[in-house]
Formats: C-alpha cells, sequence, structure tokens
C-alpha cells in the first residue's frame, strides 16, 4: 500500500498531478484544493495518497492533509459516490466544511460538485448525518470547533423561533450550513430567551463581518 509520496512535481493538470520520485513518474488524482496548495512545475512536494485496485486498472490519488484523505474515504462509502464524485465534493467544500453542510442537510452546497444531482445529495447527507458529529474541529487559527449534528439539531429543536430564523436567513439568500451555524453561536452566546428579531439581526451582523 502506497501511503505517502514525496517528489519532484513535473506537471499539473485539471485534476491530475506527475510526481518526479527519483526518476519515476507517479499520475495521481487530486482535488482542486489540494492541487493549489502543493505548488508549482519544479517544486518538491509530498502528498498522503490513496491507492484504488481494480481488475483493470490501479489508480492513485493525492492529498494535501490527512483531513481531505479521510472524507475521500468516507465520501466513497456511500453507494453512488465514486472516487471522481468524492474529489468532485472536495474541490467544492474543503474537509472543515463538510460536516456542518452534512448535519444541516444543505444538499444544495453538495449538489454543486460534478457528478452530483439531488438525489445522490439527498444519499449523502442521509448516510453520513449521523458521522458529521465526530469531525468537530477548529480551524488552523484556534478558532471556535464547528458546531455539528447533535448540538445544531438540540439548538434548532429548542425554540421554534431558531428555526424561524435560519429559514429568514436562508430566504435572504445565505446558505443552510451558514444559517444553522451563525444561529447556534448566537444562542449558545445569548441564550434561548432571544427574541426572534434580535436573533436575527446578530446574525445577519455576523454573517456581514
Amino acid at each position: 500500500m502506497i501511503a505517502k509520496l514525496t517528489g519532484v512535481i513535473d506537471n499539473i493538470g485539471l485534476n491530475t498531478i506527475i510526481l518526479d520520485v527519483n526518476g519515476v513518474g507517479y499520475i495521481l488524482s487530486a482535488s482542486s484544493r489540494t492541487l493549489s496548495r502543493i505548488g508549482s512545475k519544479g517544486d518538491t512536494t509530498s502528498l498522503l495518497t490513496h491507492l484504488q485496485v481494480r481488475e483493470d486498472d490501479m489508480s492513485l490519488f493525492g492529498f494535501a492533509d490527512s483531513q481531505e484523505k479521510d472524507w475521500f474515504q468516507i465520501l466513497c462509502k456511500v453507494q453512488g459516490v465514486g472516487a471522481r464524485v468524492a474529489l468532485s465534493i472536495l474541490s467544492i467544500l474543503p474537509p472543515e466544511k463538510l460536516p456542518m453542510v452534512i448535519a444541516s442537510g444543505d444538499k444544495n452546497a453538495i449538489k454543486q460538485a460534478d457528478g452530483v444531482g439531488p438525489k445522490l445529495a439527498v444519499r449523502i447527507i442521509t448516510e453520513l448525518k449521523d458521522k458529521a458529529g465526530d469531525f468537530l474541529s477548529a480551524n488552523d487559527s484556534g478558532a471556535d470547533s464547528i458546531i455539528v449534528n447533535a448540538e445544531i439539531n438540540k439548538v434548532v429543536a429548542n425554540n421554534n423561533i431558531n428555526s424561524d430564523a435560519i429559514s429568514a436567513l436562508i430566504n435572504l439568500g445565505y446558505g443552510r450550513a451558514d444559517a444553522f451555524s451563525i444561529v447556534s453561536k448566537i444562542v449558545k452566546e445569548n441564550g434561548e430567551d432571544i427574541d426572534l428579531s434580535s436573533l436575527i439581526k446578530k446574525s445577519l451582523k455576523e454573517l456581514s463581518v
């Protein structure tokens, strides 16, 4: 099993990279996120890898970090999501945002990926929603952990005002995942007795920053 490769970038394509490792060129498929982070032709880089073996094909996939590789492997376990679709999803939704998108049921965000239709988007959310809570994480700057899964459901269930605020933000054009995240944050900071008007105003202020 090839778990990691370090070499010189020989060529970067639309969704692939050729990595020269001691004179041997490896072709790896990768998300646009990874391709944008590894450098340019002639640079030395390291990639975590996943080797996919089929009867008539062996394919290598490269990742800039372990979080993206973990999500790639999780997505590939969903029926109808192959390796190419998983990379497409990771190209538009970085791993740190996927837990919130899945936990909030934001199928529109997932549908933006090439190869993902409405039915597949719903299947991804349905099959992975329970796992989203395992991916509580903080960004590199030490910001608060993403609120997902049980925490979101708890906040929304506590008060219909919270659901109304989320709906209002969505109607104003904000993404479902962003609306869930901000409303959850405001309620935690101000208490569950906050009125609808204040909740929406504070949420909009946060979203405008």
